[in-house]
């Protein structure tokens, strides 16, 4: 197999090859991704017995993560918005920060609603607000898909009780209440600048055809009108379970309620009990048929299962290749401060792997027992691991496929607003992170 500096040679080469045939070429991604990490593999210098078996491992772990939630997702949303369910939210959000700020009220509500939900949950969930609201306020959907996409990444990758951040306190030996504290800190100016100012700014520079979708939802009848607080129960309720999951575990571990809310609290249960309660409860407010709701969430189900399976099986093919390791012996002898090397550190193999836990859990691995010699705050080092693991979201990632067809976006699309944004936001983590470590001396805990 290839080792050293090849194996990002052959990284950087497979993913032009990609955009190519995406973006020149114009192949279905599906096939372009499957086809790039069928080829990635043998370059690299897996059994040539063993290359179907990678690419379909990774496929099939990606799906059995996200598969259930994407369809039921969709089937969800679309009951959501022929209801009138997402029209009323998006109105109450419009209500309290107004126009002009809409876009910071959903990076707000992303960066709030991700600190219990996995991000492709969220993102699923909340993706039926930026049409709605995009048409309310005239603020370009790109801008909202920015806004939302960065606010639930952020969290995701800086709070607790999210499983990435809750490993890396562990690792530095970071008190868990001043981890949540320090980084809510940071979560906040990081979801602001890469989610709200970033997306305004994105916004006004990406021209998108007019969006055919958001003009039928300027033509929906409903059956009746539906109140702005089943609207809000509606979509809060797969958060409600998976939230509960969390606090009863906390609270009452071992108890039988926790037991209960493992079950129901899990996010594909919790999104199919939500799917039957909306096909029930939403029923007096829908005038289309069922029957067509239920065709049209299939056939977008679809395309997004199998891209974001494919960039799965992409993934998994530069994971088990061994990149990882060979830029962990690399980065280690840079002569850097210990904090820019840690965002450095895992920013590069949250590009290079596809996986923001990945990143964190294996650069929170090799610099946390290093706390102790270096001399420096625990919370703050890891604070700085968590920023790395914000941005730079490419196409090995099934994230990105997640937010290119929920968001409407095209690949360059997702590239200037997903992960461009979501470095900007990172870069802002670290450089409060450094504030943080200036005012040190006068604050507790660092």
């Amino acid at each position: 197999m290839v080792t050293g500096n090849l194996l990002i040679g052959i990284f950087i080469a497979s993913l032009l090859l990609l955009f190519f045939l995406i973006l020149k070429a114009k192949l279905e991604p599906f096939v372009a991704l499957i086809g790039i990490a069928f080829l990635t593999a043998l370059v690299v210098g897996f059994p040539i017995d063993e290359v179907s078996q990678i690419v379909a491992s990774g496929f099939g772990d990606t799906l059995i993560s996200v598969g259930i939630l994407i369809g039921l997702g969709v089937i969800f949303g679309q009951f959501l918005a022929a209801s009138g369910a997402v029209e009323k939210i998006a109105q109450a959000i419009l209500n309290v920060f107004g126009v002009k700020k809409s876009p910071a009220g959903i990076a707000l509500t992303g960066t709030a609603v991700s600190i219990p939900v996995f991000f492709d949950a969220a993102f699923v969930i909340l993706s039926g607000l930026i049409k709605s609201l995009s048409k309310k306020t005239g603020i370009p959907a790109v801008t909202f898909v920015t806004a939302l996409a960065v606010g639930l990444i952020v969290s995701h990758s800086t709070i607790i009780p999210t499983p990435g951040p809750m490993i890396v306190a562990e690792n530095t030996g970071s008190d868990l209440g001043l981890f949540i504290i320090y980084g809510l800190i940071i979560a906040i100016p990081a979801t602001l600048v890469g989610g709200y100012l970033y997306g305004m700014f994105i916004g006004k520079r990406i021209k998108v055809d007019k969006d055919v979708e958001v003009e039928a939802v300027e033509t929906q009848t409903y059956k009746k009108e539906i109140s702005t607080g089943l609207s809000f129960f509606m979509l809060g309720l797969p958060i409600l379970l998976i939230v509960g999951n969390t606090v009863t575990q906390m609270v009452a571990p071992g108890s039988l309620l926790a037991t209960i809310f493992t079950f129901i609290g899990d996010k594909n249960v919790a999104l199919f009990i939500s799917v039957i309660v909306a096909i029930i409860v939403l029923k007096p407010y829908i005038s289309e048929n069922y029957g067509t709701l239920y065709s049209e969430a299939v056939n977008s189900a679809g395309v997004i299962l199998l891209i974001t399976g494919a960039g799965g099986a992409f993934g998994e093919v530069i994971n088990q290749s061994g990149i990882g390791d060979h830029l962990i012996t690399v980065m280690q002898g840079w002569n850097i401060h210990i904090f820019l090397l840690a965002f450095i550190f895992t920013q590069i193999l949250r590009a290079s792997l596809g996986s923001a836990t990945v990143a964190l859990v294996t650069t929170s691995s090799i610099l946390g027992p290093q706390v102790a010699a270096l001399g420096i705050s625990p919370v703050l080092l890891g604070l700085a691991i968590c920023a790395g693991a914000i941005g730079l979201s490419l196409p090995n990632d099934s994230g990105f496929w997640v937010v290119n067809k929920f968001g409407n976006l095209t690949i360059p699309q997702t590239m200037k607003t997903w992960t461009l944004g979501g470095f900007v936001a990172g870069l802002t983590a670290l450089a409060v992170v450094y504030v943080l470590f200036l005012l040190s001396p006068v604050l507790p805990g660092i």
